[in-house]
């Protein structure tokens, strides 16, 4: 087994957050050698990580000579580099992996006390791809929140009246940030929360990752893409689904049934040892004989801005967007453990487009859909 070194906070370190599973804002050393793994933290996380009752052995600070360091007069970003530095060698490191984000001071300075570290983000990500206990936990958690949120949507836009080519509820314009704004509430009373999320009405909804804004008008298609983090775990889920309050046009009825029955074509697909390519190629097998185009069919060089242009799903975890990815790109075997989105959609640009995501766990002898919700257009 191959040593690690991994120094940052769990809060944006997520190769971090996966070997200690708790909120820790400033930066650490996690280091394996020969199987055993050490953490080098400063007195105020200690206490909270021992609580955790991992098998991992902490050390403070002043084991390595940190007030010797202090006494020095170095400036903080000096003192930190030389601390690390210290932690590695008082762990025994000759040789280790670090994840593709680590520090380059710390990779300079390390590297000076003769310890060779080498950049190697598949072992990080494979590391992170079957989930824990702990983690799938909060996954599901997540998805409950993503759930009530969508939930909320459909409530809103139930609720709403037509009126001069508007939606009208409660005497006003009903807008993407006002639905922002209950779906945020949703998610808090969930035990989650979110930066930003997607509530794209219209044409906004075929501009990719358009967060959405403005009025939202009755009869167009609307994208909503939600992806809560649970507070606990850091771990979030994310799932789509498209609304039309009142008559959808035939073009998006037949962007539905298209995205529907990709969806379940692709889940039907899901188990162990299935290789990523395949379940996109699937897909864009069905969307091409429909006459629309896919990333497999625009020519080298020309951006796709309609039809299905983007992946068809990518790992779900202490990241919204991780290993392994369902695409035009290489993306491997699945595993089970694995927690993937499944996300066909089709889009006309300046018109809007129809997205369905169900988020899947592989497990041993297939999958199990973690999204328990409807997939109808029409409210």
């Amino acid at each position: 087994m191959a040593d690690v070194v991994i120094v940052g906070d769990t809060f944006r370190c997520m190769e971090l957050r996966h070997e200690i599973p708790l909120g820790v804002p400033d930066p650490f050393v996690y280091v394996e050698v020969g199987g055993d793994r050490h953490v080098y933290v400063s007195a105020m996380e200690a206490t909270r990580l021992d609580a955790l009752g991992l098998d991992v052995t902490t050390h403070s600070l002043e084991e390595i000579g940190a007030d010797e360091l202090r006494a020095q007069g170095l400036a903080p970003w000096s003192f930190a580099l030389e601390w690390v530095a210290r932690a590695c060698v008082h762990a025994g490191v000759r040789e280790a992996l670090v994840p593709h984000g680590f520090p380059a001071g710390h990779l300079d300075r390390i590297r000076r006390e003769g310890i060779a570290l080498v950049v190697d983000q598949e072992h990080f990500d494979d590391r992170r791809r079957v989930k824990s206990g702990r983690e799938l936990a909060g996954v599901r958690r997540a998805q409950k929140a993503a759930e009530a949120g969508m939930g909320t949507v459909v409530e809103l836009l139930a609720a709403a009246t037509a009126r001069n080519g508007a939606l009208v509820l409660d005497g006003a314009e009903l807008t993407v940030e006002r639905v922002k704004r209950e779906i945020g509430r949703a998610f808090d009373e969930h035990g989650c929360l979110s930066d930003d999320f997607i509530v794209a009405p219209g044409a906004q909804g075929a501009v990719g990752h358009e967060m959405g804004h403005g009025p939202i008008a009755p009869g167009q298609p609307v994208v909503v893409d939600l992806w809560p983090r649970d507070r606990e775990t850091a771990c979030f889920a994310d799932m789509t689904r498209t609304f039309v309050a009142g008559e959808p046009s035939d073009d998006v009825r037949e962007w539905h049934r298209l995205s529907r029955e990709t969806l379940e074509i692709s889940a039907a697909m899901i188990r162990p040892g299935v290789d990523c390519r395949s379940v996109y190629d699937a897909v864009c097998d069905v969307i091409e004989g429909a006459g629309y185009p896919t990333g497999r069919t625009k020519p080298e060089g020309e951006v796709l801005a309609d039809g299905f242009f983007h992946g068809l799903g990518h790992g779900v975890g202490l990241d919204v967007h991780e290993q392994p990815y369902l695409g035009i790109l290489p993306g491997g075997e699945l595993v089970a453990g694995d927690v993937i989105t499944l996300e066909p959609g089709v889009y006309r640009s300046g018109v809007g487009g129809v997205r369905l995501e169900d988020l899947v766990l592989v497990t041993e002898d297939g999958c199990e859909v973690l999204t328990d919700f409807p997939y109808d257009l029409e409210v």
